[in-house]
């Protein structure tokens, strides 16, 4: 999927069914569905489940959980724009996929 697709899919009522657990958390996150999102990359396992659960907790504005995960995730603790953070991640991510 290109990351066009991937945010026109946001008019939808359910993200799509081949999204892995970090896509689908990033686009339950973009449609303000927080706890949706944490539930789907909380107990998965691997640095892309990490890396979004970092995200979210920054979003949530838990900083110390924040940089807990994005060690875990061998990524850069960000400091930046969210919504910069969440299209790079949606980009990367994508890319691994295809």
């Amino acid at each position: 999927m290109r990351p066009h697709a991937y945010r026109l899919s946001l008019s939808q009522p359910e993200p799509p069914r081949a999204l892995s657990a970090p896509l689908a958390a990033l686009w339950w996150a973009k449609k303000g569905e927080w706890d949706r999102a944490h539930k789907l990359v909380q107990d998965e396992g691997g640095a892309d489940a990490a890396w979004v659960h970092a995200y979210l907790h920054r979003f949530d504005g838990d900083l110390g959980n924040a940089r807990y995960w994005y060690a875990r995730a061998r990524q850069p603790a960000a400091s930046g724009d969210l919504d910069a953070e969440w299209t790079a991640m949606v980009e990367a991510l994508l890319a691994q996929a295809a």
